[in-house]
């Protein structure tokens, strides 16, 4: 049996910034902002989690990621169908799957999405995991605004949260889900 002991990944510039791709067992592990606050705590978590390490390297998956992603920033794709892999508790792993669920040119707001999980007074809980997502764009989690329709909060930056609302069309009138 071929165990495989590292992460494979590659570094993918946006037009909204720089991504961090990783990849293991042909599935999306990370999808990352490079250069974000939480950058060494995300990275520990996965290699800590799938017992592997990272290694700049090409991957099936990660070649198939950067084509969807820059099939998104063309304004061709809407939904992305590359095999994912959440590294997180189980809790966390519930939020990213809500996020997924969330539809291109839709926002949505943390109470909302709290309701929608059945955890009303869970709403800081649920923004610690939004942030903690390690697959971003692709778990949609910049389509999380505050309540009053703000924006808030982006591991990528606010400017690419902008930007990514804007390229979804929601960032002009804001459609709540």
């Amino acid at each position: 049996m071929d165990l495989q002991q590292h992460i494979s990944i590659c570094y993918f510039k946006t037009p909204v910034g720089e991504l961090i791709l990783g990849s293991y067992n042909n599935k999306l592990v990370i999808a990352d902002w490079r250069y974000r606050k939480m950058r060494e705590r995300i990275d520990k978590r996965i290699q800590e989690g799938l017992k592997a390490n990272y290694l700049e390297k090409t991957s099936e998956t990660l070649m198939n990621t950067k084509d969807q992603l820059s099939e998104y920033f063309a304004g061709t794709r809407q939904i992305f169908d590359i095999p994912l892999q959440f590294i997180g508790t189980e809790f966390q792993q519930d939020v990213w799957d809500h996020l997924s669920q969330i539809p291109f040119g839709k926002t949505m707001s943390y109470k909302q999405l709290s309701e929608q999980m059945n955890n009303p007074l869970g709403i800081r809980a649920i923004a610690s995991a939004n942030g903690a997502n390690s697959i971003s764009i692709i778990v949609p989690c910049h389509r999380i605004i505050g309540s009053s329709g703000e924006l808030v909060g982006y591991a990528g930056g606010l400017p690419a949260k902008k930007k990514l609302l804007q390229l979804e069309g929601t960032f002009t009138q804001m459609q709540m889900f």
